[in-house]
């Protein structure tokens, strides 16, 4: 019945999808989180960890970590289901990568990685997928008996927690992107947990106004956009086209992009936006997890019997960055939900060419076949339904 009158809000029946509506892939900037009259709240890990650096991007910290650790020259070993830039990142620092199994359920496969493990390793990289924990006991207990650092990647894993325990708080250095699960500009840290690592800390430089100020109206854009339906579309779509008419005259206005698969040395040193960092104050984190928890749950409830998940289940402390949905044809389903105005995200679909994809067939079908659908904060249990609805419509 609630699902019902929801969907009958939404101009739709029960029986199937509603009305077109915008749907974005990412959380939106709402006006009031710009205001000054905003109260600041307690902030959640990472953010005030004793020895954090904020970057522009989170691969600078990946590159950084590299540099904090000595690890030029020596094998990392890494999970083979990675989006590329944090390999691009290893490698520009002078790391080599050496790849990893990770199974169909992006599980890390532990076996694989003591089997890999030779005379000139150095560290171990772990990756949280979407959210999700790796088992960061049982990973610290190998790294310790091999005398190894643990570089944990929570770039899809801000606010999540292993039970009770943050990501990030167990390796010696973890790395987060913010943007992905906040609407903030820019914004990405290196945490460093391990006591005897001394060496100083690098000092970020000023993130650039310019690409600031770009970024967080996109951001305006898309909450108007998904506030005030067609209008805000209508609205979002001009200034857009503006935007990029200005672009194509002065090539000054171009801003240092967050949504690249390129690592860029000339931007390793750039940190994050006080706008970032102010907007991230304002945020309630537990009512970010709770809402994340909640559209997962919904979506998995009206999806798992047509394409279940990796993850098919939500412990304890998670907070889902998205929902990958397992699709044959990517290309088909992202063109039908885009028609019903659904962002998706393809999910790491090729990995980078120092990876043989030959080697792991599981992370190469888990490249062709997994969709990143929202889940964020923005989203009430009326867009799932809807968001559920349309994707059934989609496979079926």
């Amino acid at each position: 019945m609630a699902v019902s009158r929801a969907m009958a809000l939404r101009g739709g029946t029960a029986a199937g999808p509603a009305r077109r509506r915008y749907i974005p892939a990412l959380p939106t900037l709402w006006p009031g989180m710009l205001s000054p009259l905003a109260a600041d709240r307690p902030p959640p890990f990472p953010f005030g960890a004793p020895r954090m650096v904020p970057f522009y991007f989170a691969r600078n910290a990946v590159f950084h970590a590299v540099r904090l650790l000595g690890l030029a020259g020596r094998e990392v070993l890494v999970p083979a289901y990675h989006h590329g830039v944090e390999i691009s990142a290893l490698a520009a620092a002078g790391a080599i990568p050496v790849f990893v199994r990770v199974d169909g359920r992006m599980r890390l496969d532990l076996e694989d990685l003591e089997a890999r493990r030779g005379p000139r390793a150095g560290a171990i990289y772990v990756i949280h997928y979407a959210g999700f924990p790796q088992p960061m006991d049982e990973i610290r207990t190998l790294a310790r008996r091999a005398g190894l650092p643990v570089i944990e990647d929570c770039a899809l894993s801000l606010l999540s927690a292993e039970g009770t325990r943050p990501l990030g708080s167990t390796g010696d250095l973890s790395i987060f992107c913010f943007y992905k699960a906040l609407p903030v500009p820019n914004g990405g840290a290196l945490v460093v947990n391990a006591p005897g690592i001394a060496a100083e800390l690098p000092e970020p430089e000023a993130a650039p106004l310019a690409s600031t100020l770009s970024h967080a109206a996109g951001a305006l854009l898309a909450n108007a956009a998904f506030r005030l339906g067609e209008t805000g579309v209508a609205l979002r779509a001009a200034a857009r086209g503006v935007v990029r008419a200005a672009r194509g005259t002065s090539g000054r206005l171009r801003p240092v992009s967050t949504g690249t698969s390129t690592f860029d040395p000339g931007a390793v040193g750039l940190g994050m936006s006080g706008l970032s960092a102010a907007i991230a104050r304002r945020l309630d984190a537990r009512a970010i997890v709770d809402a994340r928890r909640r559209n997962y749950f919904l979506l998995l409830g009206r999806l798992r019997d047509l394409a279940p998940p990796p993850f098919t289940e939500v412990p304890a402390g998670a907070a889902p960055l998205f929902y990958p949905l397992p699709c044959d044809d990517k290309a088909a389903v992202r063109s039908r939900l885009a028609a019903r105005g659904i962002e998706t995200v393809d999910f790491w679909r090729t990995g980078h060419p120092l990876c043989p994809p030959e080697a792991f067939p599981e992370v190469a079908a888990l490249r062709r076949r997994v969709l990143e659908l929202p889940v964020h904060q923005d989203l009430q249990p009326e867009d799932m339904a809807y968001l559920a609805a349309c994707v059934r419509e989609a496979l079926e």
